[in-house]
């Protein structure tokens, strides 16, 4: 698979996996010795960049994700994250430094590794101030816990202000072709500072995928049934833009999820998508977006037809909106 840098020199391959479904959001946890086996499939498919937290669980995706990277460790870059007390975002949020420093010291023993490649803040918390969570950062970096400094949901002011403290390598946030927001602020940002992105929910929680519609029924654990967006009104108002990438995709003889990966891809060559998933084939099937490159003009038609159409529905509800684009 081809590589891509993020925050200059951190070099991963051009679509990570985000780790975080096998055990969390989205209904019952996969079974450990398939979600062992899918994420060792990902870095035989040349995937080198794996993304997990604390949260997820909490506890037991870190702990997976340690289990099965462990054997070429040294071959992979993995992602984590602190910023909840006791790992459960339900309990609010806490990045104070000795937090900080407790998490990086539980999950290396968690990941089985000697080194957090890229520890995320993942979600900014306003009573701390974003210099004491960089500086604290910059302290797990000189002492060799930590090798990356990186945000998650941040806002445009908040990177400015804990890139002067230790340089953020990557920004990790929602983006899609059914959310563009940080086409406004963030992304002439990141280009300015030399910052990577990575898009978490590049496949829009599976809805761009084409397999869920409004008769679709969540687990009862599901996170999803309590997203504005995917009410079942909101799921049949948006289904226009799942039929468009259907038949876009119908036409270079690809997948929804492909021509979604691939329009992602195309932005910018300091984006990494991580879409996630709990089964081979949508593996496989995602992964093969990395050898899609769309051309000019199909990238403004799917740019002006997605300018007329009216996406339905706030991506969290509205005490979670509360903690992102800070």
């Amino acid at each position: 698979m081809k590589k891509r840098k993020l925050g200059g020199s951190m070099e991963v391959s051009s679509i990570g996996l985000g780790c975080m479904g096998l055990t969390f959001a989205y209904g019952p946890a996969t079974e450990r010795h398939q979600a062992i086996t899918l994420i060792r499939k990902a870095f035989e498919h040349g995937v080198t960049f794996f993304d997990t937290a604390e949260a997820y669980g909490p506890f037991l995706n870190e702990e997976l994700v340690g289990e099965a990277l462990q054997p070429f460790r040294k071959e992979v870059v993995i992602a984590t994250k602190f910023g909840f007390p006791q790992g459960i975002p339900a309990n609010g949020l806490d990045s104070r430094p000795e937090r900080i420093r407790e998490v990086a010291d539980a999950a290396l023993k968690r990941l089985r590794t000697e080194v957090i490649d890229l520890f995320y803040q993942h979600r900014v918390d306003p009573d701390v101030p974003i210099e004491d969570v960089a500086g604290a950062v910059k302290d797990l970096i000189e002492r060799g816990k930590v090798r990356y400094f990186g945000l998650s949901e941040a806002g445009a002011q908040t990177i400015r202000r804990a890139h002067k403290v230790q340089p953020v390598a990557a920004l990790q946030s929602e983006y899609s072709l059914w959310w563009r927001e940080p086409e406004k602020e963030v992304l002439p940002t990141l280009e300015e500072l030399g910052i990577g992105f990575v898009p978490f929910s590049p496949l829009g929680r599976g809805f761009l995928t084409g397999a869920i519609s409004k008769d679709t029924q969540f687990d009862s654990n599901d996170f999803r049934n309590n997203l504005p967006r995917f009410s079942a009104e909101n799921r049949e108002s948006n289904q226009v833009l799942v039929d468009l990438l259907a038949e876009f995709a119908n036409e270079m003889k690809l997948t929804p999820a492909q021509i979604a990966l691939a329009w992602i891809l195309a932005q910018k060559p300091w984006i990494v998508p991580i879409p996630g998933t709990t089964k081979l084939l949508r593996l496989e099937e995602n992964l093969g977006a990395a050898s899609v490159e769309l051309a000019a003009e199909d990238l403004r038609h799917l740019d002006v037809t997605l300018l007329k159409m009216d996406i339905r529905g706030a991506r969290y509800p509205e005490s979670q909106l509360k903690r992102v684009g800070r």
